[in-house]
Order: structure tokens, then sequence, then C-alpha cells
């Protein structure tokens, strides 16, 4: 990990409150499932803010973040040339050296970006891959899973596009070996529990509020089978079956 200033290459509003950010990678290393922690202010906020790897490319980062408060607005204010701090790569990815086998990978709303690279990265081991990501209505970010992916399944709360209902409901886990989710707690809880059903390894990519993004606050502290773990350097990664919902 380690803390740089990078530039904006492009910061493109795709839907309503979502946008993606593209920096110069200066180098910095990025594994699927990791994040950075962002700040582009001096003075109005304190905090940097946590976001997920979208994708890594030779000389880029791309960040999706949703617009939810003052840190994501400031965000969004960024244009081509500005500059930004980063301190990362931030927290354990996914295990991806140690998957085999089919893989599913289930997302929904802002938990879909860490998805697509970690879709890159297994299929680049050969692995066969599908995508499952849930909506509440407007669909963002499926094209960029079609290289990765053999299949894709989509689903919105209000049907428009794709399957009408949850996410969850198009998902076997018996047909595959390792299941990934990253989204909404609700929908991860239900993923793992029809994983543990099937015997299906399931990992997930917790969301949660983290101030410091180094383990040393605290404050993103959970409960687990072995005893407490900070989200944002013990995880966010975490094997379903060692969480105590």
């Amino acid at each position: 990990m380690r803390y740089f200033e990078s530039e904006v290459i492009a910061n493109r509003q795709i839907t309503e409150d979502i946008f993606v950010l593209q920096v110069e990678r200066c180098g910095a290393e990025a594994a699927a499932g990791q994040y950075y922690m962002l700040k582009s202010w001096d003075t109005e906020l304190t905090l940097m803010r946590p976001i997920s790897i979208f994708k890594a490319e030779p000389d880029a980062l791309h960040f999706m973040y949703r617009t939810v408060g003052k840190g994501t607005a400031k965000m969004a204010e960024l244009k081509p040339g500005d500059k930004l701090k980063l301190l990362g790569p931030a927290g354990n990815g996914y295990p991806c050296d140690q998957i085999s086998g089919k893989v599913a990978v289930v997302g929904g709303g802002v938990g879909i970006p860490p998805l697509c690279e970690t879709s890159k990265t297994l299929q680049a081991k050969g692995l066969s891959v599908d995508a499952y990501l849930g909506f509440r209505d407007v669909l963002f970010a499926v094209e960029d899973f079609e290289p990765w992916c053999s299949d894709i399944f989509v689903s919105t709360e209000k049907g428009e596009e794709g399957y009408r209902g949850f996410v969850t409901d198009l998902l076997k886990p018996e047909n595959y070996d390792v299941v990934i989710t990253c989204g909404p707690e609700v929908m991860m809880r239900k993923v793992a529990a029809m994983c543990a059903e099937t015997g299906t390894t399931c990992y997930c990519s917790l969301e949660h509020r983290m101030a410091c993004g180094i383990g040393a606050c605290l404050g993103c502290s959970i409960r687990t089978k072995n005893g407490m773990k900070r989200v944002c350097k013990d995880g966010p990664v975490f094997l379903s079956t060692d969480l105590l919902w």
C-alpha cells in the first residue's frame, strides 16, 4: 500500500447518480476485489472515500461510484487533468489463485463493479465465469462483463429489463464450484445461505463504512467465527462460512 497523487483521465456519468472515474495508474498495484481510498479535496472534508477497483489497465485505474454524500459529490465534479490523492491498494481481494472450476459472480447495485476485474482475472486463468447482476431499475456496466463471462443473467426489481425480481432467484449454486458475491448485505446473506445448502464455496465482499482504510480506527469491525475482524484490512473479502451475520 502506498500514498500517491494521480491525475484524472476521465469522469463519465453513466446513470443519474453513477460515475466512472478513470485515473492515471502511476505504477500502482491492483488485484481483484481490492479497493483504494480516494480524496480530491483539501479542506472541506477530512476522510478519504473507499472505492473498489472496477477495471485495471496497464496505464489507468477505473473506479465506479454512486454519489451518496458530500465526498462522492465532490468526486463527481472532477474533470480531466484534475489531481486527486490515492491510498492503496487496500484490503484482501478475492483469492483468485485458489479458485478453480466453474464460477458465478453475483453482484447487486454498486457491488457490481469489483466483480468485473474479478471476472477478467478468473477468465485469464482459463476458468468459466457466469455473471448474475441485479439492479433496482437502470442497468449499467453489463457490457463490461461481456468479454470475460460465458453467460450474463440480469434482473431488475421493476422488471423493465431482464428478469423481474431479485438476482438470487436466478442463481443455482449447485451448478458452480465457487460463488463470489458483492452487494447489499441482505443479498449476500441470501447467496451465502443458498451456497451453504449446496455445499458450494462462497466468498463475500462486505460493504462497510471505512474511516481510515488501514485497520487503525476499528470502526469497520465485524464478528466472525475467528473473532472480531476489520473489513478494511482483514477483508473486505471473507469466506461466507466464517461470517456471523
